[in-house]
C-alpha cells in the first residue's frame, strides 16, 4: 500500500457561504478521505492524507463539482510535513490576520426551500424566513468576516436543537447553513401602523392582515433582504396615484412584483432567456415590454406613464413568496425611501421617514447591515444583448476578472457623483459596491460613507492610494479629498469618461489588445480635460495609451442644472443659431425667459457641452414636446419608445439615416438638429422621428470608425443603457466591425469606479 503524505489545499473566491465546506465534507468522505476543511480570513482551506494520486484527483474534484453559487479564482496544493488525521472534520473557522475573501451576494430563494415552505409536513411550513446553504441573505447581514453565524447579524439568534441538529448534520441540506432558524427559534416579524400601533406580532394573521390591507388600497413597507420596499396593489389606479404623491414621484416608474408566471407571460412579451434571468439566484428587476390589455389588471400607463416597458421581478423571499400567493395579483414593489434619498434599512429609520409615506410597516427582528436596491436587468429586443441598470442585490459587491493584473496594495476608487458606486481593491480582490444612488444629496452622501466603512472594517484595510473624478465639485471627489488628507495617502483623477472606456476595455479583455479600440463613451454630463462637459466621444486607444478621438460638436451649456432637468433648453442651446429652430422653439418659453436667454446665447457661454445625453434631451423637446423631465432619463426613454413604436411596424434595417449615402456633416449636432426640426414642422409622425434620429447616431459611429479607420468599437456610459440604440449598433455595425459591450456591469456612471482602478493600474505600469 502506497504511503500516505499530507496535502494542504486552498481555494479563493465565492467559497463561504455557498455551502462548499459541506461539499468539501461529504466529497472527502465518499473517497475515505482523513483531514479537515475550515473557513479562514482567505478563504477555504483543507488538509488531507492521501497518496500524490489520491490528492491530486481530489483536489481536481472539488474544483469540477463545486457548488453552484461559488466562484473559485485560485486554487493551491502542496505536500506539508506529515500528520494523522483520524476522521474528516470541518473545524471551526479562523478569523485573524487581514481578510482575503470575496463577499458572497445575497440569493433568492431556492427550489429546495420553495418546496419547505408549501409542504404541510416540513417544521418550516409557511415560515418566512426559512433559508438553506443554497440561498438566503449573505452581503447583507455580514458584520465581519469568515462568514460565520457570529460574524452575521443572525449572531443573536440561538438556534433551537433541531435546528443545530441539521445544521450539525453533514447529510442535510442545512449543514453550516449559517442562516438557518425555523418557528421555534424564530425570525419575528411585527406589523405596525404608521403611527406605531402594533396590529401583529403573529406570522399567519401579519400575512393575512397585510393582503387585507392590500386590497383595502392601502401602501405597506415591507422589510426585505436589503432595505424596505414600499407596497400596494398594482392593479389600483387609486393608491398607485396616491403612492406617487406622497412619495413626490409624478412620473418615474414603479417596479412591480409578480405573483403568477402565467399571467405574467399575458401581461408582457416574456421568452425563455428572459424567464431564466428572472428565476436565477440574482433575481432582478427585468424591463419587459407589457401588452395592451394585460391579464392581471396592473395599471401600466399609471406604474410606467408613457413608457411601452414595465420593470418586473419574481418574489424573492419566503415572505414575498407567501404573500403574493395568497394575495393574487402584482404589487408595487419600489425602493423604501422619501424622494431622492437612499434604501431604507433600519427600524427606526422606517419608523421615522416611511411613516410619512405608508399606512402601515411590516418589520422583523433580523438586522440589515450593508442596504441595496433590486437589480436592474433588460434585454434588447432583437439581439437579446444584455444590458445591466443597476448592478446592486443579488450581484455586488464582488467583480472577478482573472486577466487583470492586480497589485498587492489597496486601491480606492470613489467613483462619480450620479448612480454613484465605489471599488476597492485589497489583497487581489476587487469589490464593486452595490448601487448607492445619487449623492448630490446629503442622506446619500451619509449612506456612501456608511458603506465604504463598512468595506473598510470588514476588510481590515486602509486605502494606500485614493482615485477620484477631476470633478471638484462631485461628492465623491471632495470626499475622496478628504480621507486622502485623514489618511495620508496620495489621491490621483481621472476623467470621467477615460474611466467609462477603461472599465469596459477591462470587461472584454482589450487592455493588451495589440490592434487599436475606438471608445464610443456616451453620456450627460462628465468633466474633460478642456474644462467643458463631455459627453459624446470617441477614444482611442493603443500602445496603452486613451487619446481623445473626436466628440460631438461642442454648443453652449448654459443654465447650469437647469439645463439636464429641462430638454427645452438643450433644444434651444443647439438650435437657437438658425431660424427655424427660433421658431419652433419660443412657444417653449415665457417671454421673459426668452428674452434672457436670447441675451445670454448672443454673448455666448464661456462652457461649452459636447453631451448625447443633451443631444437626446433636445430631440425630445422638439419630436415630443417635453420641455421638463422629472426624473434623470425620463425624456430619452420616452424618445427610445417613440422609436421602438416605430421599429415595430417596419423593419429596424430599413434605410431612413438623415446621413444614409451622406458623409459626416462638419458640424453633425447642428445638421441632425436641422433635420428634425425640418421633418416635424412637415407633419412627420413621432415614432419616425425618433427612429430616424437614433439610426442617425448609427451612422455617426460608423463614420467617425471609418474615419479613424476602427474595426473594433466599444461602448461605454449611459447613453448605451438604450436597448434600441445598442440593437441598431449589432444591427448596422456588427457584420464589420468587433463591438464590446459591458458584460457585468452597468454602462452607466457605476462603471466609472472600476474604470478609475484600471486606468490607474495602466497608468503605473509606464
Amino acid at each position: 500500500m502506497s504511503t500516505l503524505s499530507t496535502f494542504h489545499i486552498h481555494y479563493t473566491g465565492i467559497v463561504q457561504g455557498v455551502g462548499f465546506r459541506p461539499f468539501v465534507y461529504k466529497l472527502a468522505k465518499t473517497k475515505n478521505l482523513k483531514g479537515w476543511v475550515n473557513n479562514t480570513v482567505d478563504g477555504v482551506h483543507i488538509e488531507i492524507n492521501a497518496t500524490e494520486t489520491q490528492a491530486q484527483a481530489f483536489f481536481q474534484e472539488v474544483q469540477d463539482k463545486a457548488p453552484g453559487l461559488s466562484r473559485i479564482i485560485h486554487a493551491s496544493m502542496e505536500e506539508i510535513p506529515s500528520q494523522a488525521f483520524n476522521d474528516f472534520d470541518i473545524i471551526y473557522s479562523d478569523d485573524s490576520g487581514e481578510p482575503n475573501l470575496l463577499m458572497t451576494p445575497d440569493f433568492a430563494m431556492c427550489q429546495n426551500c420553495e418546496k419547505d415552505l408549501y409542504d404541510s409536513q416540513n417544521k418550516r411550513h409557511r415560515y418566512p424566513f426559512t433559508t438553506c446553504t443554497n440561498c438566503g441573505p449573505r452581503f447583507s447581514i455580514i458584520k465581519t468576516l469568515p462568514y460565520d453565524r457570529e460574524n452575521t447579524t443572525m449572531d443573536v439568534f440561538q438556534m433551537c436543537p433541531d435546528c443545530q441538529k441539521e445544521y450539525n448534520n453533514p447529510l442535510d441540506r442545512r449543514y453550516y447553513s449559517q442562516t438557518n432558524s425555523c418557528p421555534v427559534c424564530t425570525i419575528e416579524m411585527q406589523l405596525e401602523s404608521s403611527s406605531g400601533e402594533i396590529l401583529s406580532k403573529d406570522n399567519e394573521t401579519i400575512i393575512q392582515s397585510t393582503i387585507d390591507l392590500w386590497n383595502d388600497g392601502k401602501i405597506i413597507a415591507i422589510k426585505g433582504i436589503g432595505g424596505y420596499l414600499l407596497t400596494c396593489d398594482a392593479t389600483n389606479l387609486e393608491v398607485i396615484q396616491r403612492l406617487r404623491r406622497v412619495k413626490n414621484r409624478p412620473s418615474k416608474p414603479f417596479a412591480i412584483m409578480h405573483h403568477d408566471v402565467l399571467i405574467l407571460s399575458e401581461d408582457t412579451d416574456l421568452d425563455a432567456g428572459i424567464m431564466l434571468e428572472m428565476q436565477s439566484p440574482e433575481a432582478p428587476i427585468m424591463l419587459l415590454k407589457t401588452n395592451d390589455d394585460p391579464l392581471s389588471g396592473i395599471k401600466t400607463a399609471d406604474i410606467a406613464p408613457g413608457l411601452g416597458h414595465i420593470g418586473v421581478m419574481l418574489p424573492y423571499t419566503p415572505l414575498y413568496h407567501l404573500l403574493l400567493k395568497a394575495f393574487g395579483k402584482p404589487i408595487i414593489a419600489t425602493s423604501g425611501n422619501i424622494s431622492n434619498s437612499p434604501i431604507v434599512f433600519e427600524d427606526h429609520q422606517a419608523r421615522e421617514e416611511l411613516s410619512q409615506i405608508s399606512d402601515y410597516i411590516l418589520l422583523n427582528t433580523r438586522d440589515i447591515v450593508a442596504p441595496q436596491d433590486d437589480s436592474v436587468v433588460r434585454f434588447s429586443t432583437i439581439k437579446f444583448q444584455k444590458i445591466i441598470l443597476r448592478r446592486s442585490r443579488g450581484m455586488a459587491p464582488t467583480y472577478v476578472n482573472a486577466n487583470l493584473d492586480l497589485p498587492d496594495s489597496p486601491i480606492l476608487a470613489m467613483g462619480a457623483m450620479l448612480k454613484s458606486t465605489f471599488t476597492l481593491l485589497n489583497q487581489k480582490n476587487i469589490y464593486i459596491s452595490q448601487y448607492l444612488g445619487d449623492t448630490d444629496s446629503f442622506l446619500t452622501q451619509q449612506s456612501f460613507k456608511h458603506t465604504l466603512q463598512h468595506f473598510l472594517d470588514i476588510l481590515k484595510t486602509k486605502p494606500s492610494v485614493i482615485l477620484a473624478d477631476k470633478h471638484e465639485g462631485y461628492f465623491s471627489t471632495t470626499y475622496g479629498q478628504k480621507l486622502a488628507r485623514e489618511l495620508d495617502v496620495p489621491i490621483h483623477k481621472i476623467q470621467h469618461h477615460e474611466a467609462h472606456f477603461y472599465a469596459v476595455m477591462a470587461e472584454n479583455d482589450l487592455l493588451n489588445s495589440s490592434e487599436k479600440v475606438m471608445g464610443v463613451i456616451w453620456d450627460g454630463t462628465g468633466l474633460g480635460d478642456d474644462g467643458n462637459i463631455w459627453g459624446g466621444e470617441f477614444f482611442e486607444y493603443t500602445d496603452n495609451k486613451v487619446t481623445r478621438l473626436d466628440h460631438l460638436n461642442y454648443f453652449d451649456f448654459i443654465l447650469g442644472d437647469k439645463m439636464p432637468k429641462e430638454p427645452r433648453v438643450s433644444a434651444l442651446a443647439i438650435c437657437h443659431s438658425f431660424e427655424e429652430g427660433q421658431e419652433l422653439l419660443q412657444s417653449k418659453f415665457t417671454s421673459t425667459e426668452w428674452s434672457i436667454y436670447q441675451k445670454l446665447l448672443a454673448k455666448g457661454s464661456r462652457l461649452k457641452s459636447s453631451s448625447i445625453g443633451r443631444l437626446f434631451d433636445a430631440a425630445s423637446s422638439i419630436v415630443m414636446d417635453i420641455n421638463k423631465q422629472t426624473y434623470e432619463g425620463e425624456a430619452a426613454m420616452l424618445l427610445e419608445q417613440q422609436a421602438y413604436k416605430y421599429f415595430r411596424q417596419n423593419a429596424p434595417g430599413m434605410r431612413i439615416s438623415y446621413l444614409w449615402e451622406k458623409e459626416l456633416p462638419e458640424n453633425f449636432t447642428t445638421f441632425i438638429m436641422q433635420f428634425l426640426i425640418r421633418d416635424k414642422k412637415d407633419g412627420m409622425e413621432k415614432p419616425l422621428l425618433a427612429a430616424k434620429f437614433h439610426i442617425t447616431l448609427i451612422d455617426y459611429i460608423k463614420g467617425m470608425a471609418a474615419k479613424y479607420n476602427h474595426t473594433k468599437l466599444a461602448f461605454s456610459g449611459g447613453v448605451f443603457q438604450n436597448a434600441w440604440l445598442v440593437d441598431l449598433l449589432l444591427l448596422f455595425l456588427g457584420k464589420n466591425h468587433d463591438l464590446y459591450f459591458h458584460r457585468e456591469l452597468s454602462p452607466n456612471d457605476e462603471c466609472v469606479s472600476f474604470g478609475q482602478l484600471v486606468g490607474y493600474l495602466k497608468a503605473i505600469e509606464e
